[in-house]
């Protein structure tokens, strides 16, 4: 190298971990802007993008944002001032640069919507010298709008780098081993904690729009083959799948969880254990919709226990996943 180059660093890998995203806090307007940005997304709408950014504009972003504050502060961590998911998120990169990152090697976390954003972390690792990325997306099962919208804002970040790094991305992990393991661990933990015998698990993941799954996605098939290999290992108990958090008038996948929660008493199931084998932290979807409001809906329609099993968040097992999906890539 001349005297007269530039500085530059080279000579490391770099280790992104990036998860769905959070608001910065329960504030109405930074509410808002999160869910501008991922309601925006045409991977996550997949509606004509004039229609939608006046639908979005002139009444979601006026209304939505009251109600999600709302759940965002049933569960925010006021004592660290983030959310859960902010929290595990950096928990895991912590953990895992403890494990395999050293002065070639660079850990760090983003998020798809909000901060920190992957076009930051890229361009930080990249100054740091990363002449290699690694990308896992946390979302075991993957989907256009979670998984490959990662991917299209990583292509974005490196279309406007001159000297692009080169880049891997370990797309899901539904069937690995250790997630299994994991999962099936994590319900035997929740098992031996409480004094009565669940007569139900279910398996509650995050649902796409109907049209997805029929224009291709496989979204559906990964969540059901997850349930289905947990279920191999756990054979205690049955586990049913269900989908949450739908949005909109149109069809989601089924069954829907809500609706499960309320017709499971009469079935004769009053007694039920929920996993959500989709989320890799626990986050309002889990803590508020299915911990607080699930809850409630099913004990009123005749439901005795109700336990949530925690979601994998930055726990040994989870860590050892992460590191087994990443030094497989290094």
């Amino acid at each position: 190298m001349t005297p007269e180059h530039p500085k530059v660093n080279y000579g490391k890998k770099g280790i992104l971990i990036i998860n769905l995203g959070t608001p910065d806090s329960t504030k109405w307007l930074d509410i808002r802007k999160y869910l501008k940005e991922f309601l925006s997304d045409r991977r996550v709408i997949e509606v004509n993008p004039l229609i939608w950014q006046v639908i979005l504009n002139l009444f979601i972003l006026n209304f939505r944002p009251s109600k999600t504050a709302k759940a965002y502060k049933e569960i925010w961590m006021k004592d660290k001032n983030m959310s859960p998911l902010r929290y595990f998120t950096e928990r895991q990169a912590e953990k895992l640069s403890e494990q395999i990152g050293n002065e070639k090697i660079i850990v760090d976390f983003a998020m798809r919507y909000g901060n920190p954003s992957i076009k930051s972390k890229i361009h930080r690792l990249h100054k740091e010298g990363c002449e290699n990325l690694i990308i896992l997306p946390l979302y075991p099962q993957y989907a256009a709008a979670t998984t490959a919208t990662v991917c299209d804002e990583v292509y974005r970040t490196l279309m406007k780098m001159r000297w692009q790094p080169s880049l891997k991305i370990i797309p899901h992990y539904e069937s690995e081993p250790l997630y299994i393991e994991a999962i099936k661990n994590s319900i035997k933990k929740k098992v031996n904690e409480i004094d009565w015998k669940p007569d139900l698990i279910v398996a509650s993941y995050h649902g796409i729009p109907k049209k997805y799954f029929d224009k291709g996605d496989p979204y559906h098939c990964y969540c059901h083959k997850t349930t289905r290999l947990i279920s191999e290992k756990y054979l205690d108990i049955e586990i049913k799948t269900t989908f949450q958090s739908r949005f909109g008038p149109q069809e989601w996948l089924q069954p829907y969880t809500d609706k499960t929660f309320e017709a499971l008493p009469k079935d004769g199931k009053k007694n039920i254990l929920v996993i959500c084998p989709g989320f890799s932290s626990d986050c309002v979807e889990t803590l508020e919709e299915i911990s607080i409001q699930g809850k409630e809906s099913f004990i009123k329609s005749g439901g005795e226990n109700f336990e949530m099993v925690p979601c994998l968040n930055d726990s040994e097992d989870h860590i050892a996943l992460f590191k087994h999906l990443l030094t497989k890539n290094i």
